[in-house]
């Protein structure tokens, strides 16, 4: 299973143990982006979180770095602070796609991948009336005629919405050298494309659900998929792709790297320290009320599954000729 939701009891130490090996001091957590958004929403909750659980002493300074869609920070990071023990730096699948379109200055093995503590997760929806009144008879279309359905969302070409489309065209059977002629229109969020889809100007819409969770209510779209592991709570009748047989996963996940040559003690501290954070109440309660699924991902088994993502968006921008 590409994405599952970890059900692991958290560890506690007993009294006669001796104290953690690592603790970080003057922690800092590096937002890659302006104020407002994904990854300063992570660093600040996150942030206010760890240090009102007591899990890191003192208060946790946030830092804005924007440029590039996260490439500056990943830049200072590797140049000038690889071996900060002290320093968290926020990501998502964005990042991972800027990456694996080579658009960071070093690669992914540059920085250590901490963790991820949820995730938005991707629906496809149309019109309410729409002839489209499945995800199977939308797909049969695509394939059938690659330029017939005009879709979009709030990436541009070779962008997550955008390539999170792809993948569900590449499982309905379209070739790869099709793929490049779906018609796909960039809006500024997902509200925006959501009322175009309304105005008839596109057949699909494709972003976080998160975003228009709102529409989904009010009964303006019919959401034909989650792209999602399982069905939604707030959205329970809801199918996801796999149950459709598009096996397809399209979550935007928020999490953390650090360094690439910050030590083990150091890197598995965080790892401990950010399994705490995610099993806290506090946490729970934080990312539900902003539109996250909670999901545990950590250690080796997060960065393996990022170094997945980053080479799933590396073939599928090769197909579709955003990079060569």
């Amino acid at each position: 299973m590409f994405l599952k939701r970890l059900l692991v009891a958290a560890t506690f130490v007993a009294v006669a143990m001796p104290a953690m090996a690592f603790e970080p001091q003057n922690v800092e957590c590096i937002a890659p982006a302006n104020p407002g958004g994904g990854w300063d929403f992570t660093c600040r909750t996150a942030g206010r979180l760890l240090t009102e659980e007591k899990l890191v002493p003192g208060n946790v300074q946030v830092t804005n770095m924007p440029g590039a869609t996260g490439a500056v920070a990943y830049a200072n990071i590797a140049a000038k602070r690889n071996k900060d023990p002290n320093l968290i730096v926020a990501t998502s699948t964005v990042g991972i796609t800027q990456l694996a379109q080579n658009k960071y200055p070093a690669k992914f093995d540059a920085m250590r991948w901490v963790a991820m503590l949820g995730a938005d997760v991707g629906t496809v929806m149309v019109k309410k009336g729409s002839k489209y009144d499945s995800l199977d008879a939308l797909m049969k279309a695509l394939k059938a005629d690659p330029t017939k359905i005009v879709a979009g969302g709030s990436s541009g070409i070779g962008g997550y919405d955008h390539l999170r489309f792809l993948m569900l065209a590449q499982a309905a059977g379209v070739p790869d050298n099709q793929l490049k002629n779906i018609r796909w229109v960039q809006f500024e969020g997902g509200g925006d494309a959501v009322t175009q889809l309304l105005g008839g100007k596109l057949d699909v819409v494709l972003v976080d659900v998160g975003e228009i969770g709102g529409f989904i209510k009010s009964g303006d779209v019919n959401a034909l998929a989650i792209l999602g592991t399982d069905r939604l709570k707030a959205y329970p009748d809801v199918k996801t792709a796999k149950e459709q047989g598009y096996d397809v996963e399209g979550y935007n996940w928020r999490g953390f790297y650090m360094g690439g040559k910050v030590d083990d003690a150091a890197y598995q501290g965080w790892v401990d320290i950010l399994h705490k954070l995610y099993e806290s109440d506090a946490w729970k309660e934080a990312a539900t009320k902003s539109g996250l699924t909670p999901i545990w991902r950590g250690g080796k088994d997060f960065e393996q599954f990022a170094k997945q993502s980053e080479e799933k968006m590396h073939d599928l921008s090769k197909a579709i000729g955003v990079i060569k």
